[in-house]
């Protein structure tokens, strides 16, 4: 995500770095560089020229201080101005004061729309609610039975009726989520593949019956333009309350990230980031700013390794630490919680510089695939004395594995040189090794280059 854009802006700034001062010509020139990276990265055209205006005059109206070189500052001023384009701070779902919370969802088909009311139910249930989902889709082949699907693995109850009206199975699912005592309700509207006035209708008339208190329009970020041009008409007829991006850990260029807010005025309250339940972010415009300029997003990190981590385990790890008994079996089962964190390339993103140190690096989770196969193909003393693994072993292993006897070999290495770092370790230092791998965050080799 805004892999492309930040190469960009960053060059452009680089421009900068060599001037004494910030003048119109040199402002102007860099300023053309950024106008381009935006343009090709499917912002809307009202809003680069808005955004390139305002960076500009704050640029050549503001002193640079002594301490302050001309690239920094105008790193801060487009710093700034990310923010306020995608609108300034985190809006969060806004809850009922007395009785459930309703939250309508809508959006076309094929935008992810009902697998992330599921999403929202599993965010809700994580936060000590009582959510309900409600299958107000019967047009879509399957839609219910996917709801129902979701819903069961996340032990929330869905409410569905067969033949009968959205209408009135939203109303109804609202009288049997107050008598289950469910604080929560998450309706999940039908959509077209395109917009169409009977699909306009309906969503109307569930909003006017059931009065939700809030309302969500779910778009795929990966349609670039049309993401903005379809909001814009589920506004003027439902004029929603925020919006859900999903897709962004695609191929996509993030134009409808940095164009929606300003077009709609109304706020981008969630992100979808991959197809598991867990892949579902708050939206943060100071933390995608930080990311899109390079310079990482080490609190999302941190929010996601604290939501794999264990206090129990963390004090197991490090007693095996300071004992140099840290094994193959425990390395496993740290990869188990790094994938439960997300793919490689977006944690790596998420670290300051990281994005520009690795350049040319293929960070790959093929990786994490590859190491868990030759773990899982050694016996179990191997991976509690990978010391005795010797050739006929390592043979085997990367025979059981589907590598090569190079992988397994690099593998050992790589561990053992880990675990002499860790001896190495006492004190306080071992504390931090051993939360930051309860979190997922220790593991050998990221990738290799291009």
């Amino acid at each position: 995500m805004f892999e492309a854009l930040s190469a960009k802006l960053d060059e452009a700034i680089r421009r900068l770095s060599g001037e004494a001062r910030l003048t119109d010509e040199n402002v102007t020139e860099a300023l053309r560089e950024v106008r381009r990276a935006l343009l090709d990265a499917d912002v809307n055209i009202q809003v680069v020229r808005k955004f390139v205006d305002d960076v500009k005059a704050k640029a050549l109206g503001r002193q640079v201080l002594g301490s302050v070189t001309p690239g920094q500052m105008i790193v801060k001023i487009i710093y700034d101005e990310l923010i306020e384009m995608m609108g300034g701070e985190h809006v969060d779902i806004r809850t009922a004061p007395a009785g459930p919370t309703v939250i309508m969802m809508c959006g076309l088909q094929g935008s992810g729309k009902t697998t992330h009311a599921a999403k929202l139910a599993r965010l809700f249930k994580s936060r000590g609610r009582q959510p309900m989902l409600v299958a107000a889709d019967i047009y879509r082949p399957a839609a219910v039975d996917q709801l129902q699907t979701l819903g069961a693995a996340l032990e929330v109850p869905v409410f569905h009726q067969r033949d009968t009206d959205p209408v009135a199975i939203a109303e109804n699912a609202l009288v049997e989520g107050r008598r289950l005592g469910r604080d929560v309700i998450i309706i999940d509207t039908a959509g077209r593949l395109t917009i169409d006035e009977e699909m306009m209708r309906e969503v109307e008339r569930i909003k006017e019956r059931t009065k939700p208190d809030e309302i969500l329009f779910v778009v795929d970020s990966m349609i670039g333009q049309d993401a903005v041009t379809t909001a814009k008409a589920f506004h003027d007829r439902l004029n929603f309350d925020g919006v859900i991006l999903t897709k962004l850990d695609g191929d996509t260029r993030g134009g409808a990230a940095l164009s929606i807010r300003t077009v709609v005025q109304k706020p981008i309250k969630f992100v979808g980031t991959g197809e598991k339940m867990e892949a579902l972010e708050p939206f943060h415009p100071d933390r995608m700013a930080s990311r899109i300029l390079g310079m990482g997003d080490v609190v999302s990190l941190v929010e996601r390794a604290q939501q794999q981590f264990d206090e129990e385990e963390s004090r197991r790890l490090e007693q095996k630490i300071r004992k140099n008994q840290f094994t193959l079996e425990d390395f496993h089962e740290q990869i188990q919680q790094i994938k439960q964190m997300g793919s490689l390339r977006e944690l790596v993103g998420m670290l300051p510089g990281m994005d520009r140190a690795l350049k040319g690096v293929e960070v790959d989770d093929k990786a994490l695939v590859r190491i868990e196969a030759m773990i899982t193909s050694m016996t179990k003393e191997e991976r509690a004395r990978p010391e005795i693994i010797n050739g006929s072993r390592r043979r085997r292993i990367a025979a059981g594995s589907g590598t090569t006897i190079e992988n397994v070999n690099q593998l050992i290495k790589q561990f053992e040189e880990m675990r002499k770092m860790m001896k190495s370790f006492s004190g306080n230092k071992m504390r931090t090794l051993a939360r930051s791998m309860g979190g997922g965050l220790g593991f050998p080799g990221l990738g290799r280059r291009g």
